[in-house]
């Protein structure tokens, strides 16, 4: 029993006090099979692989379950905190709240074991951010969410870019919905469908359904699940689960950040450290595998780096390093590939995105022989504002056929035959880079050696869909300019007799009607006719003769450029 105004010693846990786990060491080039069915005997959740590489066995377990078991147990590492055996509990607790999975604890260099997670962090409300953040449409129908979901007896959760963007107290836009449902998706789904008149799909072999409403807007509605990859680049086999399965399956920490939606507190679920990655500015994944289970992670990784100024950490860059060195992927389809590449190219960052693609090697994905040279790399930084040219000048110019293009140009001819492969083009799309490809070059000699308007128009007009694009983003700023020019001055020429009113002049239909229509075209570029009665007068004058439709003997077509 206690006694009254006694002083008692104070008692200060340590980390030594906290263990609750083994680690095993392990040579750092043994397999990682190996090594976790080591691990599994001994009853340990950590190896040391080496001197100082710290493993999850069930990062070791990913790695014989996709196939890569074979790896040394060193390329499966993950970045762990490591605490001496005296520190206070408060700083082992602070780690785990942080997001990280187990803490290391260490006598001088010798490990003594691990504290793994145990209680969650304590909860943290989202209400004001979302307050502040989300317009009043988006409130209304989280909390339309969170009632119907908790009226079926399920728990819905706000997951991704929302929760994310909040958090960074930034705005959230007219971000489309993600929602996590604990329980039955497909129902809170046409509940919601119902409540909101929207358009409902769902897709039940994925656990997941689509709510779509009169406003454009879309709101995913999907089962909490965990995923199982068999193998590299497949498609994963998901399983229904708790949320926090469902974080762990994610791509980035900052992307898996929740928040529950029933008791309308908007409580933030933050089991892997999210708000401390994006308070630190950087993208991190979530597992050593996490690249080869899914590479298109790469270019999501480039894209969400772009847009909100983050870097992809240290550790997080080395494991993309191995998942390229592991390439190719055959259960990786180019379909798949090709979808992240034009989600890079829509984001206003787009240049920054696929520079740092480039640098990272990532197209290699496409071809493993595929090499960025210093060309490639100014085209992938320059080519949004070739984009942006084309749609002002009104130049076909498709984004993805542009990068298509870019990727190929420089590379071997098998590697950029493959590049062209990889990214699944094939019929028309994949006819017109290869066109661009072979004509920017008689593209660019043509212009420089028009003397007048027309020839230069025409030149452009003959050229192919994309190739004045491409010659754009390739050529020197004298082309640009002469390009500029022309495709300026092109629209301004339109003839104001169109086909209909010729041939009710008389020009008959077919390859008359597209001569004539094409000399007063050229005749207006150079100032030749300026008006509807210039027109009129070539129009007569061709009907009178058709054989010398200005004049002379042949077309002005046939004539030889001048100089």
């Amino acid at each position: 029993m206690a006694r009254r105004a006694h002083v008692y010693p104070q008692v200060t846990p340590t980390a030594a006090d906290l263990l609750d786990g083994p680690i095993v060491s392990v040579p750092a080039t043994l397999a990682a099979k190996d090594a976790m069915r080591l691990a599994r005997r001994r009853g340990a959740d950590v190896l040391r692989a080496g001197a100082s590489a710290w493993v999850l066995r069930e990062d070791a377990v990913r790695a014989d379950a996709i196939g890569v078991g074979d790896l040394p147990v060193r390329r499966v590492a993950r970045p762990l905190p490591v605490v001496g055996a005296r520190e206070s509990e408060v700083v082992v607790r602070r780690h785990l709240a942080a997001g990280a999975p187990v803490v290391v604890v260490v006598r001088g260099r010798a490990p003594l074991g691990v504290v793994r997670r145990a209680s969650p962090p304590p909860p943290v409300s989202m209400r004001a951010r979302f307050e502040r953040w989300l317009d009043p449409q988006t409130r209304t129908l989280l909390d339309l969410v969170g009632r119907l979901a908790a009226d079926l007896g399920a728990t819905a959760f706000a997951v991704g870019g929302l929760v994310r963007d909040a958090w960074l107290d930034r705005p959230v836009g007219g971000h489309d919905l993600d929602v996590v449902v604990e329980g039955d998706a497909g129902s809170v789904a046409r509940a919601l469908a119902d409540a909101a008149t929207g358009k409902l799909v769902e897709h039940e072999r994925f656990l997941t359904a689509s709510v779509e409403l009169a406003s454009g807007r879309r709101i995913d509605v999907v089962t909490a699940r965990s995923e199982r990859y068999d193998r590299p680049g497949a498609l994963p086999r998901v399983l229904p689960a708790a949320i926090g399965a469902d974080l762990v399956r994610r791509d980035f920490s900052v992307n898996a950040m929740a928040v529950e939606l029933a008791s309308g507190d908007f409580t933030l679920l933050d089991v892997l450290g999210g708000a401390e990655d994006i308070a630190r500015r950087r993208l991190r994944i979530l597992h050593p595998l996490s690249f080869v289970e899914d590479p298109t992670r790469i270019f999501r990784g480039a894209r969400y780096a772009a847009r909100l100024g983050f870097e992809l950490d240290a550790w997080s860059r080395g494991c993309r390093s191995l998942a390229l060195e592991l390439a190719p992927y055959p259960a990786l389809s180019p379909a798949r590939l090709a979808a992240e590449l034009e989600r890079v190219l829509a984001e206003p960052a787009a240049g920054l995105a696929l520079a740092a693609l480039g640098r990272a090697g990532a197209f290699r994905l496409l071809d493993p022989r595929h090499r960025i040279t210093r060309e490639t790399a100014q085209w992938l930084a320059a080519l949004p504002a070739t984009v942006q040219w084309a749609r002002r000048r009104g130049v076909p110019a498709p984004a993805p056929e542009l990068l298509a293009a870019a990727l190929a140009a420089r590379q071997p001819g098998e590697v950029g035959g493959a590049t062209l492969r990889g990214l699944g083009l094939s019929g028309a799309p994949l006819a017109r880079v290869q066109q661009a490809l072979a004509a920017a070059p008689a593209l660019r000699a043509r212009l420089a050696a028009a003397t007048r308007p027309s020839a230069a128009a025409r030149a452009l007009r003959e050229a192919g869909a994309l190739t004045p694009a491409w010659t754009h983003l390739v050529g020197d700023e004298s082309t640009r300019a002469r390009l500029d020019e022309v495709a300026r001055e092109a629209p301004e020429a339109r003839p104001a007799l169109g086909g209909d009113a010729l041939v009710q002049l008389g020009v008959p239909r077919g390859p008359d009607l597209t001569a004539v229509l094409a000399e007063l075209r050229d005749a207006r570029l150079d100032g030749e006719i300026r008006d509807h009665a210039g027109e009129m007068d070539y129009v007569r004058a061709w009907l009178a003769n058709r054989t010398t439709p200005r004049g002379g003997p042949t077309s002005r077509a046939d004539t030889p450029e001048e100089g």
